[in-house]
């Protein structure tokens, strides 16, 4: 079976999980809510159900329930690749170069990171 896709509240709430590693709501709440803008009720009740879901585990050590992600920022990026860019990578990086100011430094840094993954990747062909 499939795990589903988060939604854009729960995405949030991953964020703050990917941040943290293992949480409690408080925690999660502290860090999305800091200025009051939802309840922690709000938070408990989106982890509860993103639990059901698979996209969070849950332990509980006493009274108090720890969460962590099990849905992986690497699954959120290539679920965004293959369904606004239909997993053209090259699409992706020429848009968000279009879209963004890019610093020759992270022009450079880019580059830097496109020959390391081509070295890994002839590597694995290589084996």
């Amino acid at each position: 079976m499939a795990q589903p896709a988060p939604s854009d509240r729960e995405l949030d709430i991953l964020k703050v999980l990917w941040k943290l590693g293992e949480a409690r709501v408080r925690d999660v709440h502290e860090t999305l809510c800091q200025r009051g803008q939802c309840a922690f009720t709000t938070v408990q009740t989106f982890l509860r159900i993103m639990a059901e879901k698979g996209l969070v585990s849950q332990r509980a050590k006493g009274r108090t329930l720890y969460y962590k992600a099990r849905y992986s920022p690497q699954r959120a990026a290539a679920r965004f690749l293959h369904k606004v860019f239909d997993g053209s990578v090259d699409q992706l990086v020429l848009s968000m170069l279009a879209a963004e100011d890019t610093s020759a430094d992270e022009l450079k840094q880019l580059e830097k990171l496109i020959g390391e993954a081509r070295k890994k990747k002839l590597k694995r062909e290589e084996s």
